[in-house]
């Protein structure tokens, strides 16, 4: 990302660097929040592999979740002194996850009504092994995730594939339990839905579980 300081920049490309420490969360929070480099070295190592995994699921092309991955990051350093519980870092990672996340599929949406194109890459949202007919099939299936509002598509996502539970998701989201509540209901009924109405897609989803 071009407007990344170089500050944020360098703990981004340190994954394997020798300042690893063996200190937990709370203690990583501390100097984090105190501006120490290896702290920012550290965060990234620690967290990096679930943000990017979570966004890999959730957008559905590596190339994108590598780009989300990289502005999560950098935002949470520029505020990181923001964090009021250094016992809560793992939260507070999360929380700019999913907001980067929110913003992104806004801006998909708003993209699909100028363009036709769809991620190239997908990933598979249970890890299962895919020959190319299933994968058009999970290139469809993210299609119709498509047509999810960001929100809806967001608690589905945390709930059914990070298997958060819905305090978890409402805390992170910034949202009421019951307003995540009947964001999942609604897109648990609009996806069985529109996955029931192809076959091809309800097998490749009764698989997936």
């Amino acid at each position: 990302m071009s407007n990344l300081s170089s500050r944020s920049r360098v703990p981004l490309v340190l994954v394997g660097s020798p300042a690893q420490r063996d200190v937990n969360d709370a203690e990583l929070a501390k100097s984090l929040i105190a501006g120490e480099a290896w702290a920012e070295t550290e965060t990234w190592r620690r967290f990096a592999p679930m943000v990017l995994t979570m966004a890999e699921r959730a957008l559905g092309s590596k190339p994108e979740a590598d780009d989300l991955a990289q502005e999560v990051f950098a935002r949470l350093f520029r505020r990181a002194h923001t964090l009021q519980d250094p016992n809560c870092l793992r939260s507070f990672v999360y929380s700019f996850a999913v907001r980067a996340l929110k913003s992104q599929l806004r801006h998909r949406q708003l993209r699909a009504w100028l363009s036709f194109t769809s991620p190239d890459t997908l990933v598979d949202l249970r890890a299962i092994t895919l020959d190319v007919e299933s994968g058009d099939l999970l290139k469809k299936f993210y299609g119709i995730l498509d047509r999810l509002s960001p929100r809806d598509r967001l608690v589905f996502m945390l709930r059914r594939v990070e298997s958060m539970t819905m305090e978890e998701i409402a805390c992170t989201m910034d949202i009421s339990v019951s307003t995540a509540k009947r964001s999942m209901a609604r897109a648990s009924s609009r996806l069985s839905r529109w996955v029931d109405s192809d076959p091809a897609l309800a097998a490749l989803v009764e698989e997936a579980r």
